[in-house]
């Protein structure tokens, strides 16, 4: 790789030598991808839960703050394994929920600020049309590409706290302008009235077209256009099933005034057409006849202000199941928020948890089946149906309504 005057003094140790074995680091990784040289950044977004890093991943962290590093661009923390406050509620190990708190303390050490959050792109900073970033988590990574048009790769936890203390980061992938433009060609007939229906759209997208280096450029017939959290869902999916970091949704999103703009001459790889039936089929992959359900969840990715409000104002005099436990998640600074405007209060009077700081998924919930017997689950998240039947659960993509009714009734309703 080509160097700067500037990143040649951190290799060669001037500004100690733990900072020149991270910029090593990110020098295998830029070659591995063939970079030819470094972006500078100036938004990192960390990704690493104790549940999946362990101690190896602790003592990492650990290493890198006892040598004094910190981060020199804001950096913000993903959702953590576990909501501290209501933790023993969920049966969680205390090395788990001690883990967490070492990794906390850590972590600001570090300079990271550690909101917790998969949304932060809701809640805390929005990267500008062709800003340089690195950020962690799927769902996270595709919004900042799609959404918002800045530019990031799906950064691992040690790539993205690399980039986080040397200000830069590889320049491969979608930080370059050939790979961001569209070669799958997506007409949408169906009206996707609900968030679950563009998670199940980014399923179908995700499966036919799976392939990191595939940007689909969706031409949709609806009438009105996307919101955020309808981009939130499509994109967390469409992640999930097929790997993918961007897309582009024409008429809508900031590089895609016309598919001819999106697509730049790209030569496509796939066109097809996405129709009301193919997501019915979708929905009724399981449980397409109802039944019981233990759980009703709302999380992955968390929830936003309105979405919250959404099921507070439906929740509203009304109680769940005795036989279902609802839990729905977000970051401390949306549940603040809800808590001020009353809503909250609707929710938990109704028997819903709400957790701050955490998505359910990565909270152990394979020990939480053995623990409680838990065994089926109705979400109107794609993302953690598709996650979630790696820890035995058998899930429900519904509506949200749909999720609501379920919770109050303890059945979902079939398709």
């Amino acid at each position: 790789m080509e160097l700067t005057s500037a990143e040649r003094d951190i290799l060669d140790g001037r500004r100690g030598d733990a900072l020149a074995d991270v910029l090593r680091e990110q020098i295998s990784v830029g070659e591995f991808f063939g970079a030819i040289r470094f972006v500078e950044i100036t938004n990192a977004h960390f990704m690493g839960d104790r549940e999946v890093f362990g101690q190896a991943g602790a003592d990492y962290l650990a290493r890198l703050a006892d040598a004094g590093l910190t981060a020199c661009v804001p950096t913000t923390r993903n959702a953590q394994s576990v909501d501290f406050e209501q933790a023993h509620l969920f049966a969680q190990a205390p090395h788990l929920v001690e883990g967490e708190r070492e990794t906390r303390a850590v972590l600001r050490r570090l300079g990271v600020s550690t909101v917790n959050t998969c949304i932060g792109y809701q809640s805390v900073y929005q990267p500008r049309l062709g800003e340089h970033v690195a950020w962690g988590d799927t769902g996270t990574v595709a919004y900042a590409n799609s959404v918002l048009g800045a530019r990031t790769n799906y950064e691992s936890g040690a790539a993205g706290l690399a980039a986080a203390l040397t200000g830069r980061t590889p320049e491969y992938g979608f930080h370059l302008d050939a790979n961001r433009r569209a070669n799958v060609r997506v007409r949408v007939t169906a009206s996707l009235p609900d968030l679950a229906d563009w998670g199940a759209l980014g399923g179908l997208i995700g499966e036919r077209s799976r392939g990191y280096w595939n940007v689909p450029a969706l031409e949709l017939q609806c009438r009105r256009g996307p919101e955020s959290d309808a981009l939130k869902h499509f994109g967390a999916s469409l992640a999930s099933f097929g790997s993918m970091a961007m897309y582009h949704i024409v008429g809508t999103t900031p590089e895609a005034r016309t598919f001819e703009e999106a697509n730049g001459g790209r030569e496509l790889i796939d066109e097809y057409e996405i129709t009301e039936d193919d997501i019915k089929e979708f929905f009724a992959r399981d449980l397409p006849q109802g039944g019981p359900v233990d759980l009703v969840v709302f999380t992955a990715p968390q929830l936003s202000f309105f979405e919250l409000k959404r099921i507070a104002d439906r929740l509203e005099g009304r109680k769940v199941a005795d036989s279902v436990r609802l839990i729905i998640t977000t970051n401390s600074l949306t549940c603040e928020a809800l808590r001020e405007q009353g809503h909250l209060a609707a929710i938990t009077e109704a028997g819903g948890l709400v957790l701050r700081g955490t998505c359910w998924y990565v909270m152990d919930p394979a020990a939480q089946r053995e623990h409680f017997g838990w065994g089926s689950l109705a979400t109107n998240s794609a993302k953690l149906v598709n996650i979630i039947r790696a820890h035995g659960y058998t899930p429900a993509l519904r509506r949200t309504d749909d999720c609501i009714e379920a919770a109050l009734t303890g059945k979902v309703a079939g398709r």
